[in-house]
Formats: C-alpha cells, structure tokens, sequence
C-alpha cells in the first residue's frame, strides 16, 4: 500500500496547477516585453501564461506577473523540516517562568549585523512595543533586554553580550541578496567558536529568509522567519535556559 501524498498547486479547481509568479527582464515594456515574458515562462515549463501585469520599474527593466499552470507535482510524504518546538506560553507565564524557575533576571542582547542597515526584525522582538500587540523584550520586567540596533559588528556584539553577561543572543539579517544573510550569521557563529564562549549562549538567528533548518545547520539553536512574535522568541530562549539548568 502506498503512503505518497501526490500534490500540486489549487487555483479554481483542485490539481490544476495554477500558479503566480514574478520577476524582472532587463528590457522596457510594450508588446514584445510580455511575449517574451510569456515564452519565458514556457521555459519554466509554465503552460497557458499570461502576463496579468507589467510595469517600468527603471529604463530598461519591466517587472511582471504572469498566471499558468504548473507541470510537476510533488511527493508531500517526502518532505522534512523541523520547526522550533516551544509551549504556547504568553508575556505573563514567561515572565512567571523565569521569576520562579530561573529565579534572575534574564539579560538578552540582539542587533543586526554586518551591513545590514534594518531594524524592523530585531526591532519587531525587542522594542517594547513589540509587534502585532505582542510586546517586546524591552518590556520584560524579568528580561534585560539590550538592542543594538542595525550594522552592527559581531565582535561589537559579542562584547557586548559578554558584558552584560547576556544568556542569550538575537542576530537578525534582513538583507539576503547574494546570501549575504548566510555569511554573516556564520561569521557570528564562528568568531563564538574561536573565542571558545558558544555554548555559553543561547543564540536564536531571525529574518524574512531564515528557518529553523538553516539556522540550525550554520550552528545557532534557533531560527524564527516571517510571522514570529516575541513571545514565540522568548519562550524558546526561557525554555532552553530551564533545560540547561536541569541538566
């Protein structure tokens, strides 16, 4: 007896293979444009496209959507991912946790490194107002939350998380053009390693491109991507810091 789960996209009817996408040509808009973003999309093995939207986003450059229906389907049985695994704890339990289990303050630094000049991730987890009506760690009365803003070293935050003898570390990359993103969360991974202090950390990896497969993979505990509140963030790190003081 077979156990695949043979799926491929919904539009109006169940299998059609209806899908969207996007992207950018580098030649200006008109008639021949979005025939060649028509066939280009047949290259894509995309049948039946029409380009439902163009636009000159510069000279030269038209941006398009174009609807079709998709060839391949997909095994869904085959499919793994792991996902951060936390109890569905709110801002008044995890302070409650941390003030009869931890019995201290939690202090807990984060930035967004390297060039990355946007806040909005960290500042999304940490600023006290929060996101989404979920406040954020500025607003912990059991947390010391440390928000170093954007561009900001690894060594300029792993002293600073040393200093204040943080027990856990947020990185946030907004920026993932060229896998930027990749390099400098493994760059903050690795300057931990040398200075022998990685495990003295919970380090939690968030941004539009991170998930918990990767971040896992390149060495931090965590990874929180888009939708992520606060408190799914500071309950992971609570419930890490009651394990390790278990063991």
């Amino acid at each position: 007896m077979s156990n695949q789960e043979i799926i491929k996209p919904y539009g109006d009817t169940l299998n059609d293979g209806i899908i969207q996408l996007s992207f950018t040509l580098p030649i200006d808009d008109g008639a021949k444009a979005k025939k060649a973003a028509e066939e280009y999309a047949r290259l894509l093995n995309i049948d039946e496209p029409q380009i439902s939207f163009s636009e000159t986003i510069g000279k030269g450059f038209t941006y398009f959507v174009v609807y079709g229906k998709a060839r391949p389907t997909l095994d869904y049985s085959t499919i793994v991912a792991t996902e951060v695994k936390t109890e569905n704890w709110d801002y008044y339990q995890i302070n409650k946790k941390i003030k009869e289990e931890l019995n201290r303050k939690v202090p807990v630094v984060g930035a967004s490194i390297g060039s990355d000049a946007h806040t909005v991730g960290i500042d999304a987890i940490m600023n006290m107002k929060g996101y989404s009506g979920n406040y954020g760690l500025e607003r912990y009365p059991e947390m010391e939350a440390f928000n170093m803003g954007a561009q900001v070293p690894c060594e300029e935050l792993l002293k600073k998380a040393l200093e204040t003898n943080a027990e856990a570390i947020l990185v946030s990359q907004t920026v993932t053009q060229k896998d930027a993103h990749i390099r400098n969360f493994t760059e903050f991974i690795e300057l931990c390693e040398a200075e022998g202090v990685r495990d003295r950390f919970v380090l939690v990896a968030g941004g539009p491109r991170v998930t918990n497969d990767l971040a896992i993979e390149l060495g931090f505990d965590a990874g929180f991507g888009p939708g992520s509140v606060p408190t799914d963030v500071a309950t992971f790190i609570v419930m890490k810091l009651i394990d390790k003081k278990g063991a």
